[in-house]
């Protein structure tokens, strides 16, 4: 084996704070995991979290952006966004009411993903939701 081969693959794509572009993380998602049992929760997460950066941060703002990273290994998916920051807290699970319009996004996340991190920094906040696989099956991304 080659010392600089990896099992584990990174993509990365940056997208304009606009509202449409939610549709285009989710389909380039589903592209990456095409035939992977895990690209429906992966395409869902995205697009929680990629609204939530829009939403909620200065992503949503003019010149504003966000970041979609996602990393395969045959063990789990990680689905990683970065905002633009702007906010004074992290994102958090919050328990809303039945009538409350917003604030289900990342407990809906926290549902579907084997695990959330939320990391904080003075430029932005990355939240990545983790998706684990069956046991030595793997997935199946690019097919």
């Amino acid at each position: 084996m080659h010392e600089y081969t990896s099992t584990i693959r990174v993509w990365g794509l940056t997208c304009p704070g606009f509202p449409e572009e939610v549709s285009r993380a989710r389909r380039w998602t589903r592209d990456i995991l095409r035939g992977s049992p895990l690209a429906e929760d992966a395409e869902l997460i995205v697009s929680e979290l990629s609204a939530n950066a829009i939403l909620h941060t200065a992503s949503g703002r003019q010149a504003g952006s966000f970041s979609l990273a996602v990393e395969v290994s045959p063990q789990m998916v990680a689905l990683s966004v970065t905002d633009d920051g702007g906010t004074r807290t992290a994102p958090k699970v919050e328990h809303q009411d039945d009538e409350a319009e917003h604030g289900r996004g990342l407990g809906m996340v926290s549902v579907i993903a084997h695990r959330v991190v939320v990391h904080d920094s003075d430029k932005g906040h990355t939240v990545t939701a983790e998706l684990f696989t069956d046991t030595g099956r793997g997935v199946q991304p690019c097919g």
